[in-house]
């Protein structure tokens, strides 16, 4: 049983910093491409950061692209998400994500990803 728990969500305000993190379980985690998605209310969920399964690809989307560092670490299985320069915009729970099919491909598409945390709350205050 896969399993991903997502930490490290919380209040901020505007130009702060926070590091997530997601601990996985159940998968040949570093044989895998890891993603990670956020949603706000009334929005969809959306690409926010990939990477591969060795770590040396790493993909943003534009919006956070020069603020946001996404890494693992295949010993721990564990991936970071660093998120500097935060703005309100931010704000939304954010999802690490993985897969089953074609694993080692990352993909800007949720429907791609199998399993998915529950989610933690990233707020930034103006």
């Amino acid at each position: 049983q896969v399993q991903l728990v997502e930490s490290g969500g919380g209040l901020v305000q505007a130009g702060g910093s926070l590091r997530l993190s997601c601990a996985a379980s159940g998968h040949t985690f570093s044989s895998v491409a890891m993603g990670w998605f956020r949603q706000a209310p009334g929005k969809e969920r959306e690409f926010v950061a990939g990477i591969n399964w060795t770590g040396e690809s790493t993909y943003y989307a534009d919006s956070v692209k020069g603020r946001f560092t996404l890494s693992r670490d295949n010993v721990k299985t564990m991936v970071y998400l660093q998120m500097n320069s935060l703005k309100p915009e931010d704000t939304a729970v954010y999802y690490c994500a993985t897969k089953v099919r074609n694993i080692w491909v990352v993909s800007r598409d949720r429907d791609e990803y199998d399993y998915w945390g529950q989610g933690t709350q990233v707020t930034v205050s103006a």
